[in-house]
């Protein structure tokens, strides 16, 4: 169900949805690896979300970090606010041609200026209730990758150039 409004981004990325669902995306492990900051999102039938949501979450710096490592991606997904962070890790992996970047989180964290204030590890959830995003774009001139979540929502992230030494 499309609801966007014709010729909004919305609209573009949705149908960019559906010929990645019919043809897949293209998208490669290799080109994953990096910081990804959060920019937009969108629920599930693609309208905008709740007012000030997409600008709370850059507020946090919420992102998504992959890495390459031994058994397939190591993933990062936190927030950071006034010196304090939430970090969620895990491991994650590509499947299926669309593909689907399948993950698990195994610990959560939570620190203030590096200081580790709480560690806990997570229970695995269930093979078949695994979190996942649906990959539908990596766009490398925008620097831009979109997807969907398992709850239905859609999220477009900005990847983040290393900082100049």
């Amino acid at each position: 169900m499309i609801s966007a409004l014709p010729g909004s981004p919305a609209a573009a990325l949705l149908a960019r949805e559906d010929q990645s669902r019919r043809e897949g995306s293209g998208i490669q492990i290799e080109q994953l690896p990096g910081c990804w900051m959060l920019q937009q999102t969108w629920t599930r039938s693609g309208d905008a979300p709740a007012p000030g949501t997409a600008t709370l979450l850059r507020w946090l710096q919420a992102s998504l970090s992959l890495s390459r490592g031994d058994q397939g991606l190591s993933i990062v997904n936190q927030v950071c606010l006034a010196g304090f962070r939430l970090r969620f890790s895990g491991q994650a992996q590509l499947k299926g041609s669309r593909p689907l970047l399948m993950f698990s989180f195994t610990s959560l964290e939570l620190s203030w200026s590096d200081q580790v204030l709480l560690q806990r590890s997570l229970p695995s959830p269930e093979p078949q209730r695994l979190p996942f995003f649906a990959l539908i774009e990596l766009n490398e001139q925008q620097g831009t990758l979109t997807a969907r979540g398992r709850g239905g929502g859609l999220a477009q992230w900005s990847r983040k150039t290393p900082e100049a030494s």
